[in-house]
């Protein structure tokens, strides 16, 4: 296998890891923890829960009309994924960071994509609170597509500027 290819198995194995520690993350929850139940794992700061969210990202567009979520949450995302992992899978000359970054957001987004699918719905299951600092309720897949895009957005700002 040429270095085409093993960049290739490398994209991929990282948006498969992606996908599946949120995938087997969220089964484990959805088995194991009563939905709504609230969890003090760490103290009052890290909280382990069951809520189903038939949204986006903390709840956005859950009254939204079937047809309209279907088409926002459903159609646009599987097509926006796959133009993204056709695209890092041709592209040689993404550095690493980059690769890591992108397959971070494909996996993730392929995560809730499933969940969106099969059940209607996404298991979100973590909740952080720090001091007055409180984050909405998120997943395995919403911590790699967060990581992936401040990793993107990191190496944005760090490119070399031609010298004038």
């Amino acid at each position: 296998m040429g270095s085409t290819g093993l960049r290739r198995l490398g994209i991929i194995v990282l948006v498969l890891l992606n996908f599946g520690c949120d995938q087997i993350s969220k089964d484990v929850v959805r088995q194991r923890v009563v939905p709504n139940d609230y969890i003090q794992v760490v103290g009052d700061n890290f909280i382990l829960t069951n809520v189903e969210n038939t949204g986006a990202m903390l709840g956005f567009g859950q009254d939204f009309p079937p047809i309209l979520k279907i088409v926002l949450f459903q159609v646009l995302p599987v097509l926006v994924l796959l133009v993204l992992l056709i695209r890092i899978l041709g592209k040689k000359e993404l550095g690493l960071w980059a690769i890591i970054g992108f397959a971070f957001v494909i996996g993730g987004g392929i995560g809730n994509l499933v969940d969106r699918i099969a059940y209607g719905s996404v298991t979100d299951f973590f909740q952080i609170k720090l001091g007055f600092l409180k984050t909405g309720i998120f997943n395995m897949a919403d911590v790699s597509v967060t990581t992936g895009v401040l990793l993107l957005l990191a190496l944005s700002f760090r490119t070399e500027k031609p010298a004038a």
